[in-house]
Parts: C-alpha cells; structure tokens; sequence
C-alpha cells in the first residue's frame, strides 16, 4: 500500500488555506485512479446499483447534476479522455469518417499523458466504434472489445496486448464477467508495485445487443448474466409525465411529427427496460469485486474511483420509443459517483459537471499535465466542499448524420439555473426552465417572461459554438 496524506497532514493543508484534496506533489505519493463506465445508462436505473451506491456514493460524493456533452458514444468518450468538447477533439459521430476510433488522435489523451507522469495504465471493456487491431498509445495493458463483436454479450473477441482472443463458453464468458476479472487481475498485479495506476474499466451493458457494427442484424434487448435472467420480470416502468407527450405542439417539427406510442411500442419499451435493469446487475457486482480488490491490495483509501455512463437512454418520454441523441434529460442527465482520498463519504453536490471535467479533475490530482487546450474545468474545489458555488454552463452538441440519428443537428447551452437553451439547425428552437419544468413538456422560446434569458442564452451559446480551452469555462 502507499499511504497518502494522513490526517494530521490534512488539517495542515486545510490551514494553510489550500484547496482540498490536494494535487499530487513531489512530497505526497501520487494517488491511484480507476474510471468504472457503462454504456447508455440512464439516471433512473441507479435503483437496481445497491452496491455501487454504498460503495461509492454513500462512501464519497454524488453529483445530481451531471451531464454528457454530446449524447452518443464516441463523442461522449473521446471527451471524457481529452477533457475537449466534440467540436474540438473532433469526433462527432460513432462512424467514419467524422467519428469512431479513427477519429480519435490517441497521441493526445488521458492516459498518455498519465502515463508521462508516471502512471501504470490499463483499459479494459468497449473503447471506441470501429477498433479492431493494434494498442493506441498510452496503455501498458489492453483488453478491448474488437469489432464487430463488441456489442455481444457472448461469443465475442477481446484484443489483448495485441493479440485477439476469443470468449464463446456460455458457462463463463459472460462479458460483464470477464471484464471484471480483467479488471480485479491488473489490481492484483499493481498492488506490488510502487507506480500509481490508471485503471478504465468499461462495461458493455446497459447497451442494446448487436450481432455487428454496421448493424448486420437488428438490435436485441441487453442480455443479463444467466443468474440475474427473469430478475427484473416485474419491474414498472417509471412512465413520468413527459411519457408518450400528449401535447407536443410546442416542441420542433421533428418531434412534433412523431405519433403517439402503440401498445406494442409500450409492451416493447417496458421489455427493454426490465432487460437493462437485469444487465446491470452483474455490473454491480463488478463493482463491489473491484473495490474489494482494491481493499484486499491495500490500495483502497489511496485510490480515487468514479462510476459514470457515457449517456443516457430514452424509453418513451417524448414520444421515443428509444434512442438517445436528443437535448431531453433522460438522454443527458447522468450518473457520476466518486469515492477517493479527502472526499467526503456519504455527501452529494448540486453542482453541475459534465463528461468534458473528468479529465481535467483527474489531471489536478494526479499531478500530470496535459499537452492540448482542455475545455472542460477540475470539479477538484468540489470534491472537499460539495457546497461550493460552482458558476458555470454547459455546452450540448450534436450533429446530424451520426450513425442512427434522423434528428437535425442542434447545439445547446445549460444554465446554472438550469435553463436549457437550444438551437436547431432547422432554425428552430426550444427553452426549457427545469426548476419549473423538470419534465421539460413546455418550450418557452416564444414566452415574453422568458425573452430577455433567451438573448443572453443565445449569446452564450454562440461563444461556445465554437469555444476553445479556457472560453469554454
């Protein structure tokens, strides 16, 4: 184990009026870091994640405002390794040739530069659409999803270090499962070293089953592990208001011509939702047996952990049936739990956060430094003091022509109030003031009480459209 600072150090730290938790320095071992991701989880299937929640959250700080930049898989990752908007690192699709793994300049991301600093890297799960071959830069271990089995929770290849094998036993190859022992192995081997590590643990569930990317067969409800099948057979599905939106009339064209749900979308949507329920069981277990690993290792209190989904999932509100890509919170609103040295157990924050602060978060504790602009801001100040005034907006992106979305393009900007700005690339727009109207089912782009907000909105939008580095925070 490699202590970090001890109590007495704390209170000095504190006294000497700097910030906490404290940047790794030359005086203090450097922490380690382990990033736990799942794919397209929505904020309301937390309830089935009791272990994550105790092991993490009630151990350390939840966020209740936290956001994806861009509400698809590879933009959302690309900023959660980069700390870039889309518009910036330049991925903006899951697909060439605007997106996917190629889209991505791996010479310039988290673990790289983690790496520079010292740090034992390792991946293990999805990384991004279209990987097949070969180790990016940045990694010391590898052991990735290939293409196109990715999206499989049997019979798939994993690339490891280089060299792909293949997992087809029903009886263990699970996937969830064979991440996680991945996972627990690498901190088993770290533990008897004195190098910090970096450790990206990504899962493929919730995430609808596909036979391959391109999708040479329909998508199928996530598959749950064999002994969680049928454990969520009952399960409501938590319909709010905005489910199957009665009045749509002030929402864009797009939506407006959307038709009401058929009871056999209704039957479908609560199918699907009870199959990523039952998925995200054996990730939660995963969970429990990392953190278990970390305490077995010794290195648990000296180990910053955070659990985030890339985005969200749409299941009927406003007339989706599925989906994601759209400006509606169940598609933006996320998960993000973290646990570590000097933050507080048991504590939540309001403060809002997005995919685009982890890296710069991660780059402030660690001690390394990044050699990019970095859009987004550390949430480090938060971490020792969830009560902090946290000043700061949110740029939504998404572009058109991403595999799978119909939807015109748009860009958005997300007020410390909570006022949701959008614009179309329709020329349309949308205004949704979430204190007011948590379900968004009422647009107040065209509200006169509301006029004055949305030119400032629009203003700020505009500057971060195209922002860059520190104009973006």
């Amino acid at each position: 184990m490699r202590p970090m600072f001890t109590w007495l150090g704390v209170v000095a730290l504190v006294a000497a009026g700097l910030c906490f938790p404290a940047a790794a320095s030359a005086t203090a071992t450097k922490p380690n870091v382990v990033v736990i991701q799942t794919d397209d989880q929505s904020l309301n299937t937390m309830q089935v994640m009791a272990r994550t929640q105790r092991l993490i959250g009630d151990a350390g700080l939840s966020f209740d405002r936290y956001f994806t930049s861009f509400s698809l898989c590879c933009p959302s990752r690309a900023s959660l390794l980069t700390g870039q908007y889309a518009h910036n690192h330049g991925v903006e699709s899951n697909m060439p040739p605007s997106g996917g793994y190629y889209a991505l300049d791996s010479s310039s991301t988290l673990p790289v530069w983690l790496q520079r600093a010292g740090y034992v890297t390792a991946h293990v799960g999805k990384y991004l659409n279209g990987y097949v071959l070969g180790v990016p830069r940045g990694w010391n271990e590898w052991y990735t999803g290939m293409d196109p089995t990715t999206y499989r929770y049997f019979n798939y290849w994993l690339n490891e270090n280089g060299i792909p094998r293949k997992y087809g036993r029903a009886d263990r190859d699970y996937q969830t499962d064979v991440l996680t022992r991945k996972a627990v192995g690498f901190i088993e081997r770290r533990a008897r070293s004195d190098r910090p590590f970096f450790l990206s643990l990504d899962y493929l569930a919730p995430h609808e089953q596909v036979g391959g990317i391109p999708r040479v067969t329909p998508a199928q409800p996530p598959v749950p592990a064999p002994r969680h099948a049928g454990a969520m057979a009952h399960a409501e599905l938590p319909a709010d208001p905005s489910f199957d939106e009665a009045d749509v009339s002030d929402k864009p064209a797009h939506v407006r011509n959307r038709p009401a749900l058929t009871d056999a979308q209704r039957e479908e949507i609560t199918t699907q939702y009870r199959a990523r329920l039952e998925s995200l069981l054996a990730v939660d277990e995963g969970v429990e047996q990392v953190i278990q690993a970390l305490e077995a290792a010794g290195e648990l209190d000296s180990t910053y952990v955070l659990f985030v989904s890339d985005n969200g999932w749409m299941e009927g509100q406003h007339r989706y049936p599925s989906g994601k890509r759209v400006v509606y919170e169940p598609s933006m609103h996320l998960p993000l739990l973290m646990r570590g040295p000097g933050v507080p157990a048991g504590t939540r924050t309001a403060a809002m956060a997005a995919n685009v602060d982890l890296a710069p978060t991660l780059l402030e504790l660690t001690g390394a430094a990044a050699d990019a602009e970095i859009d987004g801001r550390s949430l480090v100040p938060v971490l020792g003091a969830p009560d902090t005034d946290w000043d700061r907006d949110i740029l939504h992106e998404f572009v058109s022509g991403s595999r799978g979305g119909g939807d015109p393009s748009f860009t958005a900007v997300r007020s410390p109030d909570d006022l949701v700005y959008v614009e179309h690339a329709t020329g349309e727009q949308e205004l949704y003031d979430l204190r007011a109207d948590p379900f968004q089912l009422d647009s107040r782009h065209d509200d006169p009480a509301y006029a004055s907000r949305r030119e400032a909105l629009a203003e700020r939008l505009a500057e971060l459209r195209s922002c860059h580095g520190e104009s973006c925070r």
